[in-house]
C-alpha cells in the first residue's frame, strides 16, 4: 500500500521560541560577566609603602625565670566521625518489550492500566491488538473507516431515529452509545498516554512497515489521521435523514460528502464530538513536539 504525495507530510522548520531565547540571553550575560572581570583585573596593582625601619633592642631577663608550677597539657579528645550509611535507592525495573506476534496481552494490559478503572477491557480485541491499531489508523488518515480492523469492539445499543412532521431525524439518544468511547478518550492522562505511545513506538513502527510505507513514519501517519478527525464538523442542531435502517443518509449534501471517519464525529453528537477533539488536540501537541 502506497501513499499519494498530497497525503504526506511536509516537514516544518521549527520557528525561534524561548529556548532560542534563552540560550542568546545567556551569551549576552556570559559576554557581560566576562567583560566585567577584564575591566576590573586590569587596574594597577597597589604598592606597598615604604616605613623606615626601627631597631626593636634584645632584653634578656639577668636570672631564669622559676617555673611555680607544671602546667598540665590540655587533653585531646578523639573525635569520632558518623558513619553515614547510604541506602540506594532500587532501580524501576524496565519491563521489556514484546515482539510483535506476542505483544497482544502487553498492550492489552497497559490500555486496562490508562482506562483507569473505566470498563474498557471487554471493548477491546483479542487479538493482533497493535496491528489493528496501525491499519485503523492508517485507514483514518485516508478518511475511511475500517471497522474490520478497528482495535475496539463496535457499541452494542442500536441505532435509533426519530420521526417529526413526516421527516427522520437522528436520534439524540443515539449519540449516548459512544458516550464510554468519548469519556475514555478525554478522561486518558495526557503524559500517561505519550509515556505508554512513546514506550510502543517500536511495535507500532514495526506494524506501520508491514504495510510498505517506506517514506514515511508511524508517527506522521498519526498526525495526519488526527487532522482528519479535528477537521469534523460539530453539528448541533438536529440532524435530518434519508433512507432505511443501515442505509440511512445525511439530508444536508455536506454532511453527506464528508468522508466516513468524519461522519463518525459527527454521528456520536456535539458533546462525545467536543471531547474527542480536545484529546486528540492534547496528544498532537506531544506527538509534534
Amino acid at each position: 500500500m502506497q501513499v499519494s504525495q498530497e497525503d504526506r507530510i511536509a516537514p516544518q522548520e521549527k520557528s525561534a521560541g524561548a529556548n532560542t531565547i534563552a540560550i542568546v540571553a545567556l551569551a549576552v550575560v556570559v559576554l557581560i560577566s566576562g567583560g566585567a572581570y577584564y575591566y576590573f583585573s586590569d587596574t594597577a596593582e597597589l604598592q606597598p609603602q615604604e616605613r623606615a625601619a626601627v631597631e626593636i633592642p634584645d632584653v634578656l631577663p639577668e636570672e631564669p625565670l622559676v617555673t611555680i608550677a607544671d602546667i598540665p597539657e590540655p587533653e585531646i579528645e578523639a573525635v569520632v566521625e558518623p558513619v553515614i550509611e547510604v541506602v540506594e535507592t532500587p532501580q524501576p525495573e524496565i519491563e521489556p518489550l514484546p515482539t510483535l506476534e506476542e505483544s497482544d496481552s502487553f498492550v492489552h494490559d497497559k490500555t486496562v492500566v490508562m482506562a483507569d478503572g473505566m470498563a474498557i477491557e471487554p471493548m477491546l480485541v483479542e487479538k493482533d491488538l497493535v496491528r489493528h491499531f496501525v491499519v485503523f489508523v492508517d485507514n483514518l488518515a485516508q478518511g475511511e473507516l475500517a471497522r474490520k480492523v478497528s482495535p475496539l469492539k463496535g457499541p452494542e445499543r442500536v441505532f435509533t431515529v426519530s420521526e417529526i412532521t413526516n421527516k427522520t431525524y437522528l436520534n439524540p439518544d443515539s449519540y449516548h452509545r459512544y458516550d464510554l468511547y468519548a469519556d475514555f478518550v478525554a478522561n486518558l492522562n495526557e503524559v500517561q498516554l505519550a509515556d505508554t505511545y512513546k514506550e510502543l513506538t517500536p511495535l507500532l513502527s514495526e506494524a506501520f512497515e508491514e504495510l510498505g510505507y517506506g517514506d514515511m513514519s508511524f508517527n506522521e501517519r498519526m498526525l495526519e489521521a488526527i487532522d482528519i478527525m479535528l477537521a469534523a464538523p460539530i453539528i448541533e442542531q438536529p440532524i435530518e435523514l434519508d433512507g432505511v435502517s443501515v442505509n440511512y443518509q445525511f439530508v444536508d449534501p455536506q454532511l453527506e460528502a464528508l468522508p466516513n471517519a468524519q461522519k463518525l464525529l459527527v454521528r456520536m453528537g456535539p458533546e462525545n464530538s467536543k471531547k474527542v477533539k480536545a484529546a486528540l488536540r492534547r496528544l498532537k501537541k506531544h506527538l509534534a513536539d
